[in-house]
């Protein structure tokens, strides 16, 4: 998910649901960048080196093929979030912790 800026709790949701929370640099948007959310989009960036606050290459496809190119800022602000992304999310991750026991 791709914002300007969230709430709190509602980011913190979003990663404990095991969703990516992006977030435009300051000054951009959909508006700026020409986005109708129609776009296909994939995000360079995300590997098993994911820290907090990285930035990431999000790449825009129209449907016509036309590319845009921006830099967003991965909006899991501490290394507990990025163990429950990349587990899928908050639930996922303490059974996994509860199994290996």
């Amino acid at each position: 998910m791709i914002a300007e800026s969230y709430e709190r709790i509602h980011r913190s949701n979003l990663v404990a649901m095991g969703v990516l929370p992006l977030q435009f640099k300051p000054g951009e948007n959909a508006r700026t960048l020409g986005l109708t959310g129609l776009e296909v989009y994939d995000i360079d960036g995300i590997s098993d080196e994911l820290k907090p606050l990285q930035e990431v290459t999000v790449r825009a496809r129209d449907g016509e093929g036309q590319e845009k190119v921006f830099t967003a800022i991965v909006r899991i602000n501490s290394p507990v979030e990025v163990t429950y992304y990349r587990h899928g999310g908050i639930l996922p991750a303490v059974l996994r912790d509860l199994l290996r026991g």
